[in-house]
């Protein structure tokens, strides 16, 4: 059969799904790029805000328009909401996230003894399977999560925190990096708790520093950390090249008053010690965040001060969301409840706060080298239009005459032109 696969939201959901791509090669199966051409789509829906849920629906239309015979649906949005995914046109079945782990295996009936010899024969050599060929891979390393935030819906979708255990861990990656992958995103909802429910616990330092040791992928990248898990241990980590100097810590307002009634377990002093330490270890390092707006209650002078401690923390970018209540948690019922316009105007605001943060951030690197992995390489006129990251998440464009894509490179950034920064490759030697 022809498989298609796509993926709405986070790192985890990507992960997910290229995880229930490489059961579906191993069973023998193929993955197409194109929904028309599939006997089976596989949706991994989101419903952290209700664009993303909408977006989930919008997926699953698209492949039944494409004529796909076959839908499964799973992930967050349907996890909340079974029946209104299992009534949408043309899906087979809704798959609860409990049970995601054996999509696969459950749809093609096979029993968990064939299932498991399958996954048994599964060699680290093997490519990773997928639409195109990729310069970096998700691994899944946690799921679920025990916290109480009162606007999330994210600890109703995906239940309590559970650890992928760490030889899994290190066999994903195997197989990502003897695919050719240069870089490794560790992912989960609350990634930072890795390991605290195993007996005996364990932590994320843990982890990230048998990946250090084991592996040898050029770059080790975490994804979103909840900061109040970080100990001064942690940020030794970093003085390990292999670990990118990047850290998106979610802060989501920068007002007490409204962390307090977010249930956030951290306030704006510790938050701020927090950055000053992981400064202090790696003096450039990219600190990205997200932040809510518009929270119910939320007033001019919350969102003032929000919007100036945001301005002065030296943010390296950062993700704005306005408050979107999500059925089942505490918040949608907080009054009051603000109108869309405010929503709208205090979005535009912080963006922009964010933006010119940013470009704060970036402007000293003008003129240094910095390691980038092409991520995209397009033929051009004068040779080949390159586009990569550098390890603290900066944006480079350059052109070359020859194809560099997934390869590193010393590049000296020439210049700086909006969010991206024009680089010069450095001859190797």
């Amino acid at each position: 059969m022809k498989i298609y696969l796509d993926s709405i939201g986070c790192r985890l959901n990507q992960s997910e799904i290229e995880t229930i791509a490489r059961h579906f090669v191993l069973s023998g199966h193929e993955i197409t790029p194109d929904p028309a051409q599939a006997d089976v789509t596989v949706i991994n829906t989101c419903s952290v805000t209700a664009a993303a849920a909408s977006d989930s629906r919008g997926k699953i239309r698209g492949a039944q328009r494409a004529g796909c015979p076959t839908i499964l649906v799973t992930g967050c949005w349907s996890n909340i909401e079974p029946q209104a995914a299992a009534a949408l046109s043309g899906v087979h079945d809704v798959i609860r996230n409990a049970d995601k782990e054996y999509l696969v295996r459950d749809f093609l009936s096979l029993t968990p003894e064939v299932f498991d010899s399958i996954l048994a024969d599964e060699q680290p050599r093997q490519a990773l399977p997928g639409r195109q060929q990729r310069t970096r891979a998700f691994i899944k390393a946690q799921d679920g999560c025990d916290n109480h935030c009162t606007y999330c819906v994210t600890r109703i979708a995906r239940g309590e925190p559970r650890s992928t255990p760490q030889t899994q861990v290190m066999h994903d990656i195997r197989i990502a990096e003897n695919a050719g992958v240069n870089e490794i995103v560790l992912t989960g909802v609350h990634l930072a708790s890795w390991g605290q429910e195993l007996e005996p616990s364990r932590h994320l330092p843990d982890l990230v520093r048998a990946v250090l040791v084991d592996t040898s992928v050029p770059r080790v990248r975490l994804s979103s950390l909840e900061p109040w898990d970080l100990t001064p241990e942690f940020f030794t980590l970093l003085l390990n090249d292999r670990l990118c100097p990047h850290l998106h810590l979610p802060l989501q307002s920068g007002s007490d008053t409204v962390l307090r009634r977010m249930a956030r377990k951290i306030t704006i002093d510790e938050f701020t010690a927090l950055v000053a330490e992981a400064r202090r270890v790696v003096t450039d390092i990219a600190i990205t965040t997200d932040i809510i707006v518009g929270f119910p209650g939320e007033t001019e002078e919350e969102f003032q001060e929000s919007l100036a401690f945001v301005s002065a923390m030296g943010f390296a970018d950062g993700h704005v969301f306005s408050f979107s209540p999500r059925k089942g948690t505490p918040a949608a019922s907080f009054k009051p409840q603000l109108p869309n316009a405010v929503k709208k105007e205090r979005n535009a605001a912080m963006r922009a706060a964010l933006a010119a943060s940013a470009q704060r951030y970036r402007q000293p690197f003008t003129g240094q080298t910095l390691e980038v992995l092409w991520e995209s390489a397009r033929p051009d006129g004068q040779g080949w239009r390159l586009s990569g990251l550098t390890r603290n998440y900066l944006r480079v464009e350059t052109i070359s005459p020859e194809n560099r894509w997934n390869r590193l490179d010393m590049v000296i950034l020439r210049s700086l032109q909006g969010d991206t920064f024009i680089g010069e490759i450095v001859p190797s030697d």
